[in-house]
């Protein structure tokens, strides 16, 4: 995935919009895929556009993101970017004849507002964030999908499993023999808190799956959800592990786990055993990232953490095994 490459795709797919000639893409983010911002010469507007890499989602698959988007504005759960159809109506567009493959581009209004400081987090941030997880769980368990909806899941097999969708942990930097051993039995049993707990419809369904700080906009006290892309069918509280996404060993955590729980108790109910899952579903989540680190070494958080996290997920881990899965911190 090139940025010079995906440019160019960008540049292609906005031929299909009402775009004034001069317009200008700047990179904003690589990631799983690549976002630019584009500045209208014609007056000004600015819309963000996303370039999906090759293989991860399929047409019908980013169409289902889109429509579950659809339905939370339409419902007034939270506020979520608009999409901005192409021409003829097209959410989707389809680039030919740029890369050796097809590729798909969606164009999304700007949204405004800044992400929360992340060196300035505060329990009121967690606590906003909880509420909005919360929200959109409510919103999920009650929705009737259209048909058609394809969204994939975060079971076991494509987290950890024989079907790792981010790659192996075992395999990303700084994991030598004796961490995969340790690490290692910290996935087992991970897997056995896993099964117990289970997968009925009341804890398991379509969730964000990166709801984490970093996909929150503020702008005068309204908080704007974005970044879709790995909505899919997973647990919900598995959201929590994506909203400390990075951040898992940091002392704060257990304060900030308690800001959460207090919003998302604002909007929906958490249960005792979804309670004492959240260790399980930071380091499911911590796992999931040391492996993704590894195979996306052109992503931001790769290129600054990877060389120190692999460590640090030891350290999480040897708490998890003395807690027999309950604590991640002293």
């Amino acid at each position: 995935m090139s940025p010079d490459l995906d440019a160019r795709i960008a540049a292609k797919a906005l031929t299909e919009y009402d775009v004034a000639p001069g317009s200008e893409l700047r990179l904003v983010n690589r990631s799983e895929n690549t976002v630019f911002g584009l500045a209208d010469a014609g007056g000004g507007e600015t819309l963000m556009v996303r370039v999906h890499r090759h293989g991860y989602h399929e047409r019908q698959q980013i169409e289902s993101e889109l429509d579950w988007l659809a339905a939370i504005r339409r419902d007034g759960v939270v506020a979520v970017p608009e999409v901005r159809a192409a021409r003829d109506g097209t959410r989707v567009v389809t680039v030919d004849g740029v890369d050796e493959r097809p590729r798909h581009v969606v164009c999304f209004e700007v949204v405004p507002g800044a992400h929360p400081d992340e060196n300035l987090l505060t329990d009121t941030d967690f606590r906003d964030l909880g509420r909005i997880t919360a929200a959109l769980h409510e919103h999920a368990r009650t929705w009737r999908r259209p048909p058609g909806f394809d969204r994939f899941a975060w079971d076991w097999e494509s987290c950890l499993g024989r079907r790792p969708r981010w790659g192996r942990w075992q395999d990303s930097v700084g994991v030598g023999s004796d961490q995969r051993r340790l690490l290692g039995r910290a996935q087992d049993l991970l897997e056995r808190r896993l099964r117990d707990y289970g997968d009925g419809g009341d804890r398991f369904g379509l969730v964000h799956a990166d709801l984490r700080l970093a996909n929150l906009l503020v702008h005068d006290g309204d908080i704007t959800a974005i970044d879709f892309d790995d909505c899919g069918f997973g647990w919900f509280f598995y959201d929590f592990g994506a909203a400390v996404s990075f951040i898992e060993d940091d002392p704060a955590l257990p304060e900030w786990q308690h800001a959460w729980l207090a919003g998302y108790r604002e909007a929906g109910a958490v249960t005792g055993a979804d309670e004492g899952m959240l260790a399980s579903f930071v380091l499911l989540r911590r796992l999931k990232l040391l492996a993704w680190m590894g195979t996306h070494r052109h992503a931001v958080e790769s290129q600054t953490k990877l060389t120190t996290y692999a460590e640090g997920s030891c350290e999480l881990a040897e708490r998890y095994l003395t807690s027999g899965g309950r604590l991640l911190h002293r």
